[in-house]
Parts: structure tokens; sequence; C-alpha cells
């Protein structure tokens, strides 16, 4: 495979059909837009619910505590995904799916089939029992599903592998879990502020990635089917995660509706963290997958002296990658700084790109052989700013 940049070639022409025209641009603006409304209508109604159960002093104090620690978790989650970083939109989308739209699906439905529950059975307190460990795990777990499936199926450039199943499914997790707690905060509230405090420290800071983590099973078993080449993984991997989203999801609530505290404690220790465990190695092998993938797919680059030894070998791992980083802040200062991270971050593209046409992800050669040459002189330009000299292929 040689795709190595020859500097003083002439930017290739663009394929027709590769630019959008200006009524699909305002079609697509327009479709956002209309997107954005309807979300946002859906959280002020989830949020008016809230605050007719609770109070709208409650309402505020739960938003206020339940809004707080989410820019750390969701650094922490970000953090994770070291070689290819995801677009600001998809992660937003994802956030904001699981904060309002699926919220309220689940709202919804939990509440219309607790009460048929209870009407069938003549029996409010099996209708709560059956609400809690039957009905939300199957319609949770599907509402936050539904996002991931929509990315994974529309933005295949985007959706590569099991990490990035985890990081949009963290995603969702998070912003459902957010909207959650400013119901259990703001019925705590009204118990007092010593029963705020109880609840925040259980669900804001012992058990923050209860959501987070059951939904990234579904959004494993999607990046498993969309990283392998075996045609039976990828029709059952996402059904298989799906599943164990809900089966984890059920047990965590089984464990608090019918075990109480020894409950609880039993299905933390014995089920939530082995298998945030579990989760943090499948992490950690993926990384390292991706770390092949940018070592394979720019080597041909390398071969051809547009990256420098030192250069390429620091882009293929995460320490060497932090290192390059660190070294421009430190004694450049962050202008440098920005473009260090930009060029490792296109650089991780192109290898990705490279990887998918490979696995023959794409349908159109002319728009990748375009996007291609669009990599490759965009890290022409930035390394050309922290200083690097061109080479020609040898």
């Amino acid at each position: 495979m040689n795709n190595a940049f020859t500097p003083n070639a002439a930017r290739p022409p663009i394929p027709p059909g590769i630019k959008s025209s200006g009524h699909q641009s305002v079609f697509k603006i327009l479709l956002a837009a209309l997107a954005v409304m309807v979300a946002a209508l859906l959280g002020l109604i989830v949020l008016a619910l809230i605050g007719a159960e609770t109070g709208l002093v409650e309402l505020i104090i739960g938003l206020i505590c339940a809004s707080l620690p989410v820019p750390i978790y969701v650094m922490l989650l970000l953090w994770i995904d070291r070689y290819e970083s995801e677009p600001l939109w998809m992660l937003a989308t994802s956030f904001f799916w699981g904060a309002l739209v699926a919220v309220f699906i689940a709202f919804i439905f939990n509440t219309g089939l607790s009460i048929m529950a209870a009407v069938a059975t003549h029996d409010q307190q099996i209708g709560e029992n059956f609400g809690a460990v039957i009905s939300a795990p199957i319609v949770e777990e599907s509402a936050k599903a539904c996002i991931l499936l929509i990315l994974f199926l529309w933005k295949r450039d985007e959706f590569d592998g099991v990490l990035d199943g985890i990081v949009y499914a963290g995603m969702v997790g998070l912003g459902f879990a957010m909207t959650e707690n400013v119901l259990y905060y703001g019925r705590a509230l009204q118990g007092g502020l010593g029963g705020l405090t109880v609840i925040f420290i259980i669900r804001g800071m012992a058990a923050p990635f209860s959501h987070p983590l059951f939904t990234s099973m579904t959004g494993i078993g999607l990046g498993w089917a969309r990283q392998t080449n075996n045609g039976f993984i990828k029709l059952v991997a996402p059904v298989l995660g799906f599943m164990l989203a809900v089966l984890m999801h059920a047990t965590w609530n089984g464990s608090a509706t019918y075990g109480g505290t020894a409950g609880f404690f039993a299905a933390y220790f014995g089920i939530m963290g082995p298998a945030f465990i579990v989760t943090l190695m499948v992490v950690f092998f993926s990384l390292r997958r991706e770390g092949r993938i940018v070592r394979q797919f720019l080597y041909p680059d390398f071969q051809n002296g547009f990256f420098e030894p030192e250069e390429y070998e620091m882009l293929c791992t995460i320490r060497g990658r932090m290192g390059m980083s660190w070294n421009a802040l430190k004694t450049q200062g962050f202008p440098v700084w920005r473009t260090r991270m930009r060029c490792n971050q296109i650089a991780s593209e192109l290898a990705f790109h490279r990887s998918r046409v490979a696995r023959g992800i794409g349908r159109n050669p002319n728009l990748a052989q375009e996007r291609e040459h669009s990599y490759l002189y965009t890290l022409q330009e930035l390394r050309q700013k922290l200083g690097y000299r061109q080479k020609g292929p040898s």
C-alpha cells in the first residue's frame, strides 16, 4: 500500500458529488434545529413533571447537585479515547439524547407499564416492583440504545470499534443518570439535608457509572460488530450486548428492590465492581488495538520519509503522544500545544480511515481518495507549523 504524501504534488480535484448543495445544507441546518427544539421540549416536560412531584426549590437544588459532578465524569470518560477523539457534536448529541429524550421515553413508558401492572394485579407494590425490575431495564436500555444504533448506522466513519461504542454509550448513560438524579435528589431533599447527603453519596459518588456501565454493554456489542469481519459476530454481538445491559440493569435494580441495604452492597461489590474492572480491561485492549492500527497504516508514510522515526514511534503510543503534547506546551506554549494535539488527531484519523477502506467500509472510492488527500494536506500544514521539514518519498 503506497499512500505516502508527495509534498510537491498538486492538490487533487474534488470529485463530483462530494460538495453539498446549498439546499442540502439548509435542510440539514433546519433538521438539526428542529431536533434540538424537540429534545429541549421533552427535557422541559420531564423537569416540569419532576418539579410537580418534588417542588420548585427541591427541583432547582436537585438539578444543581446532579449537574455539578458531570463535567468531572465526562472528562474521565473522554480521557480514555486517546487516539481518535470523537466529534464534539456527536458526543453532545449522545449526552443530551440521554438527558432529554431517553429520560422522557423512559418516564412515559415506565409510568404507564407500572400502572398497568398495578391495575392487573390490584397491588400497587407489585406495580412499582415490576416497573423497577422488569420495565425500567428494558425501556431505559432500549431508549439509550436508540442513539447508539443511529450513530452506528449513520456515522460509520466515526463509530470505528469497541472503544467508540464505550465512549458514546458512556455519554448517553451520564446524561440519563444526571436527569434521573434530579428526581432522586429532589425526593431526598423533602426529607431534609441528611437524606440528600446520603443519596448524593450513593448515586453521585459511590455509583455514578451505573447507567454508563449498563449501556456500555450495548456499545461494546455494536463496536465489536463494527471492527470484526465475522458475519455471525456482526449479527449476534449487538443483541448479546443489549441483553447483557438489560440483565445487569435488572439485577442492580432488583438488588435494591428486594435485597435492601445488604442486597445493594452485594450487587455493588459482587457485580458492578467486577463488571467495571472487566470494562476497563476491554478499554485497555481496545487502546492497544488502536495503537496497532495507527502503527500499521502510518507505516507507509514513515517508510517514504513523511514522518521522522522518532515522531512516528511516538504517534503509535499513548505515552509518546502525551510526551509530544506536554513538550510542546512546556517549551512553546498553548498555541503550539493545540497544533501538536491537532496533528496527533489528524494522523489517527488518517490511519483509521485507511483501516476502514482496507476492511471495505465505505462504498465510494472517489470520496475515500479525496478524504485521504485532505488528511495528508492537513498533516503537511500542521507539521510545517511545528517546524518539521517536509520530505518526498524515498
